[in-house]
């Protein structure tokens, strides 16, 4: 819950609210005792509260997973694209070795499987022009290198030569899964946003035109329900909301 959204819990508690008035509308419509009526709505919206809330949570789950496991692998190959050349093969043999894979590291050249493994970590995609130096130097001995991202042509220039990369994903993977991940990482620290933070941008002066439109459309709804009071004050308190964050919201 504490993860929770502002417009996850306000799209649950709306969900809950339209279930309730729209239940004890249809009962009473048909003319069902009062007391009746409310216990069946307020049961049927509890009803369709758990079930709402139960699928927010795990879509927020789900986006939440991705999103860290995102920028775990954003801040690596951050980390590994501002370390120190050395420091990056120790870790690239670290994680290698605790994978299983025969690496070993001699004269500051490391090697895969006895092939020579460059890495070619950098802000930027690995271009065309910094594989055909490779090419040049390594001549018809094969390599790999590591790194963050392939341009199109660099991609297409190892391929032809039938040479490989381990890239961006597989690169967190294997560190991922090894448990190697270098610590503490270069700029690793991903700032989070305050409770303040967050209401000042909800109450900043842009958000007075959704808050009237949101509003003034509730009220317009309120002419065509059985029971209108929600829309009613719901809308009332949206444009209350549309004019005090205009008057006093921030810029």
């Amino acid at each position: 819950m504490k993860h929770f959204r502002f417009a996850d819990l306000s799209d649950l508690l709306f969900y809950t609210v339209c279930a309730f008035v729209f239940s004890l509308s249809i009962l009473r419509f048909y003319e069902a005792p009062l007391w009746l009526s409310c216990v069946c709505a307020a049961a049927i919206a509890l009803s369709v509260g758990a079930i709402v809330f139960l699928l927010l949570y795990r879509s927020h789950r789900k986006k939440l997973l991705s999103k860290k496991e995102r920028e775990e692998q954003e801040a690596l190959l951050l980390h590994l694209a501002l370390e120190q050349p050395e420091r990056v093969r120790a870790a690239l043999l670290a994680a290698l070795l605790a994978d299983g894979r025969a690496a070993h590291c001699e004269k500051d050249v490391l090697s895969l499987d006895g092939t020579p493994l460059v890495p070619l970590f950098q802000m930027e995609p690995v271009g065309a022009d910094e594989i055909a130096l490779l090419l040049r130097k390594y001549g018809k001995e094969p390599f790999l290198i590591a790194c963050n991202a392939l341009s199109a042509d660099a991609e297409k220039l190892l391929s032809s030569f039938g040479l490989k990369a381990l890239c961006g994903e597989e690169v967190y993977s294997l560190f991922s899964r090894t448990q190697t991940v270098p610590s503490p990482l270069i700029c690793g620290e991903i700032p989070r946003k305050t409770v303040r933070q967050k209401l000042r941008r909800s109450f900043s002066k842009s958000n007075a035109r959704p808050f009237f439109v949101s509003g003034a459309l509730l009220l317009l709804m309120s002419l065509f329900t059985f029971f209108p009071l929600y829309y009613v004050i719901s809308g009332g308190i949206l444009l209350f909301c549309a004019v005090a964050v205009r008057l006093f919201g921030y810029a």
